[in-house]
């Protein structure tokens, strides 16, 4: 007998993303990374993978990952976005991070892709579990973020 696959979040591009919630609106969440980036892969291996984590995120969220260095043109909303040598970054990303440029940085995105909340720094499974279930069934409409912090219970462990 094998042992399953363990799942993965499906990650898509942001234009991906665009268009999928053209037909169907989800919130999305951005991972946004750097190659030489050392946490940004521990995420990767250890938070991404978590049993929990990947279920919800493939349930209610578009998952994309978004390389802060991308050297690709993205065009969204009317802009064009291209790699900017000064800021070492791609300008979508330089938007999305508010010009604080840290790695890993996770973004939550509304359905009409406004922006919800840049979380930098690492996140153990835990914590991004109670930041996905803020947004994802719309907490933050109606509880202030310490109150849900501090009364959520979740399944993800570390």
């Amino acid at each position: 007998m094998y042992a399953a696959e363990p799942q993965k979040i499906n990650w898509i591009t942001f234009e991906e993303a665009v268009k999928l919630c053209e037909k169907e609106p989800r919130k999305i969440i951005v991972d946004v990374y750097t190659d030489w980036c050392g946490w940004c892969k521990k995420m990767d291996a250890s938070t991404f993978t978590n049993p929990a984590i990947v279920k919800y995120i493939n349930e209610k969220y578009y998952a994309v990952k978004f390389n802060a260095e991308s050297r690709d043109t993205l065009h969204f909303n009317g802009n064009t976005f291209t790699y900017v040598p000064d800021y070492k970054a791609n300008e979508f990303a330089v938007s999305l991070l508010n010009g604080k440029m840290s790695y890993p940085t996770t973004v939550y995105l509304n359905e009409k892709f406004e922006l919800l909340s840049p979380v930098a720094g690492y996140l153990k499974p835990t914590m991004l579990e109670v930041i996905l279930k803020y947004y994802g069934e719309n907490n933050h409409e109606k509880v202030k973020w310490e109150e849900f912090k501090n009364s959520f219970i979740g399944e993800a462990t570390d």
